[in-house]
């Protein structure tokens, strides 16, 4: 008996080495051997720019105020709220009964629009407008019974990058269908761009408006100060965040944090080029949305960087680091 159940431990510890071995497990200071990410080191630049820090609790969400159909060539007439915001709907909420299965981190990346003072857009009937109340109580606008949310990731009006994040979430056409472009004009309702991202890319695999024809989807640059970092399709650079970890797989970086830093969405093996393919991975994040890593670690962009090249990410809040093709972060304090 005793035989066994020692041989029964031995094969258990051998599958968790395996999977620890498969994902990387160099701690904050990039040195292998640690399971955990450590304490941040000294901030490199202002500590508020590096999220996950004690942040005060966000803003109640504004009140969506007089609906309109704004019409995007792309999408078709999709609805935005009085500031010209895009409102979104979610593939996991029912409208009959109006249900949101969107909380926690999700509601953080996908804010709520409150049911309050809110009108109709032009030519949509008035009772397709009503209202769910929330698992906190609030009460959450609805179209078409379908409850609305807006995006962290929209920046500014017009913006729709989180048109199709996930495969769950799209913008809403102003009767809580989802916008879906004439048969004239191209039909975008499958793209999936980055989770949160400034700059999103479009469907896994296809190159960005002024990207060379030939960059894989994620590859090496070599860097004049940093050396050899990982870039993706665009050449933007691919940062990680010491407070992640990657065994197990967990992103810190949520809510107003993914407007800043997008996630890097999944890239296929073979549209790489010079990385790591252990734990080449694809993470599920809270918010719904899919997140590629490299040896397990979550990947980022950052929306500071306005062009190929930038890395103006690198150390910011002593916590945002540039790749290495290894998965390492480049520069990060020992």
């Amino acid at each position: 008996m005793n035989s066994w159940r020692n041989v029964s431990l031995a094969v258990t510890a051998a599958a968790v080495l395996a999977m620890t071995t498969a994902c990387g497990q160099d701690g904050a200071d990039g040195a292998p051997g640690s399971r955990t990410v450590g304490n941040p080191a000294p901030a490199q630049r202002p500590a508020q720019d590096g999220y996950g820090e004690d942040q005060a609790p966000a803003a109640e969400p504004r009140p969506a105020g007089q609906l309109a159909a704004r019409d995007t060539g792309q999408l078709g007439k999709v609805v935005t709220d009085s500031a010209g915001m895009t409102l979104y709907r979610f593939d996991k909420d029912t409208a009959k009964p109006p249900t949101s299965n969107c909380g926690g981190d999700c509601a953080k990346t996908w804010p709520p629009v409150p049911a309050a003072s809110v009108t109709a857009p032009p030519g949509t009937a008035p009772d397709l407008v009503g209202e769910v109340t929330r698992g906190d109580g609030r009460k959450q606008l609805t179209l078409g019974g379908w409850p609305m949310y807006r995006y962290a990731g929209d920046a500014a009006a017009g913006d729709a990058k989180g048109q199709g994040v996930g495969g769950t979430w799209f913008a809403s056409a102003p009767d809580g269908k989802k916008a879906a472009a004439s048969p004239e004009k191209p039909d975008a309702g499958t793209e999936k761009p980055d989770a949160a991202a400034p700059g999103a890319e479009g469907p896994e695999g296809a190159a960005s408006p002024g990207a060379p024809a030939d960059r894989p989807g994620m590859s090496v640059r070599k860097d004049p100060e940093l050396g050899e970092i990982v870039v993706d399709r665009r050449g933007r650079t691919v940062y990680r965040f010491k407070k992640d970890s990657a065994w197990p797989m967990k992103s810190a970086c949520t809510g107003d944090c993914l407007a800043k830093w997008p996630a890097v969405a999944p890239v296929p093996k073979n549209d790489t080029e010079g990385i790591l393919k252990k734990g080449y991975v694809v993470f599920d994040r809270p918010d719904g949305a899919k997140q590629q890593t490299i040896d397990c670690w979550p990947l980022y962009t950052y929306s500071g960087d306005t062009g190929p090249g930038d890395t103006n990410g690198q150390g910011v809040g002593g916590t945002w680091y540039a790749v290495s093709p290894q998965g390492r972060m480049v520069g990060a304090p020992r």
